[in-house]
């Protein structure tokens, strides 16, 4: 076997999880490994790797994890008086993850093996923030959490993927995964919104608000603007930075469903982003140290009931567009987006792009499609809030969302000059 630069640069990326590991390792007083002993955790891995090619065997990448395990958790042993503040557990495990990264490293997964190091980190760095989380959560959340998470991993494995129904459109593991999909977006904003109750700034409480529910944000927003617990400058921050954020997630979906449609769809979407940062950064100066609100607003996006009354929705708007799109052609399906998107714009986006990816619209017809959902959506909003929250809030809210509004009409624009 020769030494090769790309046999060093493995070694030398290995070294390198090692010690980002370390480094967050060292902060712990009482753990029995810190930075060089994690590099060289990592590096056993790799070597270990190594010589398991050479010779064949798996034993040797098995001896090595047994020895990494054995050596850490000795350590903790044969010093019981840091047990009562450290168990070790923790150092234990991430020692044998980061060999195992290192192993992995040398098997030609790099780009995944530096992914996890600095994931693993970040859950290291984060114990004060994550440690009485199941507090934080609701009897009923981890309730409804535990059910979608059942039916997800058990039934979708079960479910028939095949086509059905008119038009054969009706995929029933591809519908069900569309609300995994989009359930699962909704999670992670309501998860990291429940961790965070009365430490949130304005501009966090806009985007996890945005990413659990972009109108229940806007509406509570709204009522404290009217019942002034929040200033309009505030509340109007707020609300942008929500629908913002419901731009982004609209972006997220189609570069996961539609990745070829997304450079496409971008156009609008990015222009609708970038002209709704004026309202925010006019006012960012004027709401001075105001934080969100960290009352219960929202109800958990993984129960099941409204996860299944959203797979019975998309599957009806799947069937509509498709028959629209037949009958009338891509004129037809706009004027679903534009009535959908009144009350959801996940639903007519997902089934915009499984129109795409069947062939039957183009990716500027589905682009076109989900800017007029998501401009229905800013309009219907903009009212809500003039009802909800009153004159100023109402039209200061119309004021802002004309930018958005401006650059989905524009990159349509754009994009149909272009074809």
């Amino acid at each position: 076997m020769r030494v090769t630069l790309d046999l060093v640069v493995t070694f030398a990326t290995s070294v390198g999880i090692g010690l980002l590991v370390g480094i967050e390792r060292e902060r712990n007083p009482f753990a029995k490994a810190g930075l060089r002993t994690f590099a060289l955790i990592a590096v056993l891995g790799t070597l270990c790797a190594l010589l398991a090619r050479e010779a064949d065997s798996g034993w040797v990448l098995a001896l090595g994890l047994a020895i990494v395990g054995a050596a850490i958790a000795g350590a903790y042993f044969a010093d019981p008086r840091t047990t009562a503040d450290d168990s070790g557990t923790t150092t234990v495990i991430a020692a044998l993850v980061v060999y195992a990264l290192g192993a992995l490293n040398y098997y030609g997964e790099p780009m995944l093996a530096v992914a996890l190091g600095v994931g693993m980190t970040a859950l290291l760095y984060f114990k004060a923030e994550l440690e009485g989380t199941a507090q934080k959560l609701t009897a009923r959340d981890i309730r409804s959490m535990l059910q979608f998470a059942a039916v997800s991993l058990v039934v979708l494995p079960l479910l028939p993927n095949e086509a059905y129904g008119p038009y054969g459109v009706l995929n029933p593991f591809h519908i069900w995964l569309m609300v995994v999909l989009v359930s699962g977006v909704s999670l992670a904003g309501y998860v990291a919104w429940r961790l965070t109750l009365a430490r949130k700034g304005l501009l966090l409480t806009g985007v996890l608000g945005g990413l659990v529910s972009s109108t229940a944000t806007t509406l509570v927003y709204a009522r404290h603007a009217r019942q002034a617990t929040h200033t309009p400058a505030a509340s109007l921050v707020v609300i942008v930075l929500a629908n913002a954020t419901m731009l982004a997630r609209v972006l997220l979906i189609v570069a996961i469903v539609a990745p070829r449609a997304a450079p496409t769809i971008a156009v609008p979407i990015v222009l609708a982003l970038l002209l709704a940062a004026p309202a925010v950064a006019l006012r960012w100066r004027s709401v001075g140290t105001e934080i969100g609100d960290g009352g219960d607003d929202y109800r958990n996006p993984t129960n099941l009931l409204a996860a299944l009354a959203f797979g019975a929705l998309y599957a009806a708007i799947l069937v509509v567009s498709a028959w629209l799109s037949d009958k009338v052609g891509a004129q037809g399906v706009y004027g679903l987006a534009v009535v959908s998107g009144l009350t959801d714009v996940d639903a007519i986006t997902l089934s915009s792009l499984q129109l795409f990816n069947t062939a039957t619209l183009s990716a500027t017809a589905a682009a076109t499609a989900i800017s007029l959902a998501v401009g229905a959506n800013l309009v219907l909003k903009s009212l809500l809030v003039y009802g909800a929250g009153g004159r100023t809030i109402g039209l200061s809210t119309m004021a802002a969302f004309s930018g958005p509004l401006a650059g989905l009409a524009g990159g349509v624009a754009l994009l149909r000059w272009l074809a």
